[in-house]
C-alpha cells in the first residue's frame, strides 16, 4: 500500500492519550492479543484470520479495533473497502516510556 493511499480515520493527538484510556481500552483479553500481533511493525486488516482470532466474527474484531483506535493505541487508514490498522508505537513510547514493553511481556502466547 502506497503512503500517500487512502486517509487515517479519526484517533487522539499523541498529548491527547490518556493512560486510563490506554489501560481499560487493553482490559479484554481480545485486545491484548491484537496489541501483541500490532507490535511486530505489520499492517493488518480487519481479516480475523489474519489476526490469529478466526473464531470471532469480523464486526466483533472491528469493534476491538475501533476501541484501540479511539483510546490512542492505534493508527487506521482506509482505502477503499480495506482498513489497515497499525500500533502507534513512537507515539505511546513517547507518551508512556516502557509502558509498551511491560505490557508486551505479560501478553500470553494465544488468545483466549
Amino acid at each position: 500500500m502506497d503512503e500517500t493511499e487512502g486517509e487515517w480515520l479519526a484517533q487522539p493527538d499523541v498529548d491527547d492519550i490518556e493512560l486510563v484510556r490506554v489501560l481499560q481500552a487493553l482490559g479484554d483479553p481480545v485486545r491484548l492479543w491484537l496489541l501483541k500481533m500490532y507490535a511486530s511493525g505489520e499492517r493488518f486488516t480487519c481479516s480475523p484470520d489474519a489476526l490469529g482470532i478466526a473464531h470471532l466474527h469480523k464486526s466483533t474484531v472491528s469493534h476491538h479495533m475501533k476501541i484501540l483506535r479511539e483510546a490512542g493505541l492505534t493508527a487506521t487508514r482506509v482505502v477503499g473497502r480495506n482498513r489497515y490498522v497499525q500500533l502507534r508505537r513512537d507515539d505511546l513510547d513517547a507518551r508512556f516510556p516502557g509502558l509498551l514493553d511491560a505490557l508486551l511481556k505479560s501478553v500470553p502466547d494465544q488468545v483466549s
